[in-house]
């Protein structure tokens, strides 16, 4: 599984961006695609994902309501559409995958998740 992350940039408070993920070699009908992002001086975390065999979706609390997350399985693409950005929304985003559907209790963890991409850089400053 190989995964290749874009659309990062710098955008104004209050701009949106919209993240690509290009995936190849991954089982779409059963394993679970995510998006995670690392800020300086803390940890990574789980920002949303979304789970292929029946579409469920996992958001932070922190991005509920202003991100979504979207897959076009024709193109092996997941996307990250980014709405309403804040400062503090700014990090590196990675998106990751693993070959099992994933419970709802784990979708977010990092440890469930065993093929990561490089990350796109999202700066949200004025």
């Amino acid at each position: 599984v190989q995964l290749q992350a874009s659309g990062g940039g710098l955008v104004q408070p209050g701009g949106s961006l919209r993240l690509s993920c290009v995936v190849s070699g991954f089982p779409w009908r059963s394993g679970t695609i995510g998006w995670f992002r690392q800020a300086p001086g803390k940890e990574r975390e789980g920002v949303s994902c979304i789970r292929q065999g029946d579409g469920s979706i996992a958001y932070a609390d922190s991005v509920r309501g202003r991100f979504t997350i979207s897959r076009d399985k024709a193109k092996n693409t997941v996307y990250l559409q980014m709405n309403s950005l804040q400062p503090e929304d700014t990090a590196v985003y990675y998106c990751a995958a693993t070959t099992r559907g994933l419970i709802r209790s784990w979708m977010l963890a990092i440890r469930s998740y065993e093929y990561w991409g490089q990350g796109t850089q999202v700066t949200v400053s004025s």
